[in-house]
């Protein structure tokens, strides 16, 4: 699959010197589009993953191994850092970590001067102890729906040219994930930024109808929407593997989309001073995962 690229950024007067940047979660969804916008600003990046075998990052990227369970594996990672990304779940199996005060501590004493945290979507307390430390400049990055998540509908559209999903008319402001990781970047790098809770968007409202007509359109290939109804979705759900409070959230989520969630907001382009990119802008760059199966 090919990943999203980051934006260019010719250097100004008023960009920050290069920097080097710990980003943690960095072989997921986000946090490789953190990397690879800081990248593209010319800073240094060092990269936590708890297997360094596997991270697959760019050859430039300094990697290391470590936990965020575990805070004393982090000491090493935060020397020389000015600033860190964190996420909320670690472990195996996501769990929400309630190691915040435990990691800060090193990291206030290495110099870390600027934290983001991608929000989770619920109480989180790391989130909770970020936020309560008054020593360092964080910022909250609260992105709403993923385009990448449009990805679950690879499979039906390769092997049946179909999106079997429940809901079809809500409304999504969704975000594309190098967005994220640009706000989270200049977030890490630039002053102004410091005690904000940033929501994250994309430039417009899409239903479910609109987002496949737009990868049709990327794929050069129909695909038929067949709507589901909640018995049908919750079948279908329970096939695939999903728990059952994952279920109950996407019913809630789809059923009932928040106001946040269907709400366009500027936030991308009032940070990074760049226009949020469209989902035919994703869906262009991933046409080859909706024409060849994955092998």
């Amino acid at each position: 699959m090919t990943q999203p690229q980051p934006q260019t950024h010719p250097q100004t007067e008023t960009q920050a010197q290069a920097q080097r940047i710990l980003v943690t979660g960095a072989t997921g969804t986000v946090g490789r589009q953190v990397v690879a916008e800081l990248l593209a600003r010319g800073h240094a990046v060092r990269a936590l993953t708890r297997d360094a075998s596997r991270a697959a990052l760019p050859a430039e990227v300094e990697v290391v191994q470590g936990d965020l369970d575990h805070p004393d594996s982090l000491i090493p990672a935060l020397e020389g850092v000015t600033g860190v990304h964190l996420i909320t779940f670690g472990g195996a199996y996501f769990a929400p970590l309630e190691t915040g005060p435990q990691i800060l501590k090193p990291a206030r004493a290495a110099g870390v001067r600027r934290v983001t945290v991608l929000h989770g979507g619920g109480p989180s307390p790391l989130e909770d102890a970020v936020r309560a430390d008054d020593r360092v400049d964080w910022t909250v990055l609260m992105p709403v729906e993923f385009m990448a998540n449009a990805l679950e509908w690879a499979d039906g559209i390769v092997g049946a040219d179909a999106v079997r999903e429940p809901f079809v008319s809500r409304l999504s402001a969704m975000v594309h994930e190098g967005d994220i990781g640009a706000v989270a970047a200049v977030a890490l790098t630039e002053e102004g930024h410091a005690g904000q809770e940033y929501v994250i968007t994309g430039p417009e409202l899409l239903t479910v109808g609109d987002k496949v007509a737009t990868i049709a359109a990327a794929r050069g290939r129909e695909i038929t929407l067949i709507e589901l109804t909640e018995e049908q979705a919750v079948a279908q759900w329970r096939a695939a593997g999903h728990p059952e409070d994952v279920i109950g959230f996407l019913l809630q989520a789809y059923g009932n989309t928040p106001e946040v969630g269907r709400t366009v907001l500027d936030t991308v382009e009032k940070v990074t001073g760049h226009p949020a990119r469209t989902f035919a802008q994703w869906a262009a760059r991933h046409a080859d995962a909706f024409t060849t199966r994955a092998s």
